[in-house]
């Protein structure tokens, strides 16, 4: 494993935006956007940088630009979808998923990535 690379930070979007309920879905786009920009100033709590975060969006939210700080990737199909491929292409570095799909957890995790749920970034 490479330990010099950064811990490598997938946000899974649509399910970190879904888990508040504060009117989210009228402004998918926005909402990723306001995710987008606490990940930005905020990084991942509790954990020291270097961290490269990733934010994967899709369907209405597709679009979002990267900003210094957090890349967004926007997912031409699933969302989940992109996030197994994101996690297989670094399979040599620390990784950490941010979800609380279920089956998205399953798969990740048996790719040797880390998860944790939304709370994390939401406190």
């Amino acid at each position: 494993m490479d330990e010099e690379a950064p811990l490598l930070v997938i946000v899974d979007g649509a399910n970190v935006v879904g888990s508040r309920p504060d009117g989210w879905w009228r402004d998918r786009k926005g909402a990723a956007e306001r995710l987008r920009d606490r990940l930005a100033e905020r990084g991942l709590p509790g954990h020291p940088t270097p961290v490269e975060l990733v934010l994967v969006v899709e369907g209405a939210a597709r679009g979002v630009e990267s900003v210094p700080g957090v890349r967004v990737e926007s997912a031409s199909g699933s969302g989940d979808d992109r996030i197994v491929e994101l996690t297989a292409e670094a399979p040599g570095r620390p990784r950490l998923v941010i979800t609380a799909d279920r089956e998205l957890r399953r798969r990740v995790t048996e790719l040797g990535a880390e998860v944790i749920g939304p709370k994390a970034l939401l406190h």
